[in-house]
């Protein structure tokens, strides 16, 4: 298999990527993308590696979960090989492969006979591999497989950047949280100076002990108390 990759005849993972609106339905669309380029194959299963150990994030059709999930658990494969090596790994027929012990008998007798694992960001913290599984022998032989090694090396970068997204989502969620708890003990707080006609600092310490007692955090008593009160008189 000495095909040139062809990005032409490979869809736009980065125009993928904007049109959809979390990691994961991006990840499930790139499989999807995949599955469609492999005429004949029943499953796709995109492998990537956390915190040392592989997990498919994300699939489609009906066979990838359980061939992934066997490879991961007897820690052999031809989906962990070429996250691990880098480098492409074709299984023309299950039933006549004697790589990696008892997984090629499990897939032929799972009705898988032949599959192709793409390598992913190879030798990065994000590796994996992009697993396409057909029940048909030799169906990766005399298949263009330009546009297939096309979406894999976008998914590289395509991948990295998502996860940028993601992280940067996640912080601003956070945030948001922070600054909206914030708000509500500083209300609190109030409301408690306004009621006993105490300082800020007893009225904080009187919250702080009511949740100490209570064994809740401090938050929630704060949000407890404005939901009953309103916001503090010092508030429009």
């Amino acid at each position: 298999m000495t095909d040139t990759p062809d990005n032409s005849a490979a869809p736009d993972l980065t125009a993928l990527l904007l049109t959809t609106k979390t990691l994961d339905a991006f990840l499930t669309a790139l499989a999807e993308t995949a599955l469609t380029l492999a005429p004949g194959c029943d499953g796709c299963g995109l492998t990537l590696e956390r915190h040392g150990r592989p997990l498919t994030v994300a699939s489609a059709g009906v066979s990838a979960i359980r061939l992934d999930e066997k490879q991961y658990g007897q820690d052999d494969g031809p989906c962990l090989q070429a996250l691990r090596t880098g480098q492409e790994v074709t299984v023309p027929e299950t039933l006549n492969e004697h790589r990696w012990g008892g997984y090629p008998a499990y897939a032929a007798a799972s009705g898988n006979r032949s599959s192709l694992s793409l390598p992913i960001a190879p030798r990065t913290h994000t590796a994996g591999a992009l697993n396409l599984y057909s029940p048909r022998p030799d169906a990766f032989a005399g298949t263009g497989l330009a546009p297939l090694r096309s979406v894999a090396a976008q998914a590289t970068g395509a991948i990295a950047l998502a996860q940028q997204m993601a992280d940067v989502e996640a912080f601003h969620s956070e945030l948001r949280q922070e600054l909206t708890t914030r708000a509500s003990i500083n209300q609190a707080v109030g409301i408690t100076m306004a009621r006993r006609g105490c300082s800020q600092d007893q009225a904080f310490a009187s919250l702080r002990s009511a949740a100490q007692h209570r064994g809740v955090p401090l938050h929630e008593v704060c949000a407890e108390l404005v939901g009953q009160y309103g916001k503090s008189p010092e508030q429009p």
